[in-house]
């Protein structure tokens, strides 16, 4: 898939953090609901604007941007 037809940066919106084209949630936005158990009804039913296929980019983009090599050392939480 190319997540370029549903992702973009613009410094202009959110400071240049990655979102979902024509709206204003993020990409870590929409990880962060999924890793805390919402499902992809809830995210649709919540977001009516987000799409299956705009879901779909925000793994590909995830896909393509864990194989950097800056992204291999996890963060230490403190505490």
């Amino acid at each position: 898939m190319d997540w370029t037809q549903h992702i973009h940066s613009d410094r202009e919106i959110l400071l240049g953090k990655p979102v979902i084209k024509g709206t204003r949630l993020t990409v870590d936005w929409i990880l962060r609901l999924l890793a805390t158990g919402w499902t992809e009804q809830q995210l649709f039913e919540s977001y009516p604007h987000l799409t299956p296929q705009a879901l779909q980019a925000v793994f590909a983009f995830l896909a393509d941007y864990i194989t950097e090599e800056a992204l291999y050392t996890l963060p230490q939480k403190s505490g």
